[in-house]
């Protein structure tokens, strides 16, 4: 009689234990899972890291790039491979890095063309820089120098403006490229003075660079650190710096505002990114281990030395200052008149 009382009485509570255990079985499980995939990142990185350059080698993101990825690959513990994919004003190495697996095993060093001019200049870019980018790090701010040839028979920018005004259409202009700031900057310039030059496009600053020294073209504007570099050595003449104040590389050369031209002021910027969906543990560990690379004195005064401002920006606050940067460099092509199809 007492005996299937007994047992009608402990089915709910088998039930009850046994829905507990499922319960539990299933926290555990998704603890398991959660720990593994935390291991997982936390391994990361495992393998050499490949940093895409829209330009060719030789030029200033080059350079900033090895002074960069030298301390970069001690942080990390892994190789840095530089891949370098020019073309079309660094939008080449850019979709390269868009269409690359989001694992944080292929970076891009951009300039201020590729991240925040191009959107601005191209009417149909195959990438837009906020969608199709996880930015990573910000890490140096960079003042142009207004170059020529040093043949030219101008030592101050006032003399080289007086000079091009009394030959209209006679000088040619050199840049990296379509659409990138050392395009951008000298049709500011052009629209600042009234003057007419002509625009000579190359595939990055290196043969711009060299066909400057031999007077194919006369004049260009470009990054301080090459730019600093080519006029000790006599074979550019710089007249003035497109930042407000005077550059620690170029202590003597005057600013642009300087040399009489009002509210000149155009300072670009250098930055790391991934593409886009880059798992938030990779994008902290990648921007924790610039900002290691950005704290070292050595470095930092490396960088002074060359003409570039050390300013390091982590991935969110990067994020931030490129939503701002972008309707201002908009503006400024559109005021330009400069544009690409």
């Amino acid at each position: 009689m007492n005996q299937p009382q007994s047992s009608h009485c402990q089915s709910p509570i088998r039930a009850f234990f046994a829905e507990l255990w499922q319960g539990t079985r299933r926290t555990l499980l998704g603890l398991g899972l959660l720990a593994a995939g935390t291991c997982a990142w936390a391994a990361f990185p495992e393998k050499p890291i490949r940093i895409v350059i829209g330009f060719p080698a030789g030029g200033p993101l080059d350079q900033h790039a090895r002074l960069i990825t030298e301390r970069l690959q001690t942080v990390l513990g892994q190789p840095i491979v530089i891949d370098y994919k020019s073309g079309a004003g660094g939008t080449v190495g850019a979709q390269d890095v868009m269409k690359a697996a989001p694992d944080g095993y292929t970076l891009m060093l951009a300039n201020t063309g590729v991240m925040v001019i191009n959107p601005g200049l191209y009417t149909r870019l195959p990438y837009a820089t906020l969608k199709d980018f996880t930015p990573i790090a910000r890490t140096a701010m960079q003042p142009l120098a207004l170059l020529v040839n040093p043949k030219l028979p101008v030592s101050t920018l006032k003399e080289f403006v007086d000079y091009t005004r009394a030959r209209p259409g006679q000088v040619n202009y050199g840049s990296a490229g379509n659409g990138g700031i050392s395009h951008l900057v000298p049709e500011m310039f052009k629209t600042s003075t009234g003057l007419f030059m002509v625009h000579i496009p190359y595939r990055g600053s290196a043969p711009a660079f060299t066909d400057l020294m031999a007077g194919q073209v006369q004049f260009m504007a470009e990054s301080i650190p090459q730019a600093a570099a080519y006029h000790k050595q006599g074979k550019v003449r710089a007249l003035a710096v497109t930042s407000r104040e005077r550059n620690p590389a170029l202590p003597e050369i005057p600013t642009v505002i300087e040399s009489g031209i009002k509210g000149f002021e155009v300072v670009g910027f250098y930055g790391f990114l991934a593409p886009a969906g880059l798992p938030k543990d990779v994008t902290a560990k990648l921007s924790d281990a610039f900002r290691q690379v950005m704290t070292n004195p050595e470095i930092r005064n490396r960088m002074v030395a060359q003409g570039a401002d050390p300013a390091f920006m982590g991935s969110e606050e990067f994020t931030k200052f490129l939503e701002a940067e972008m309707p201002r460099w908009a503006q400024a092509v559109k005021a330009s008149g400069a544009r690409m199809d």
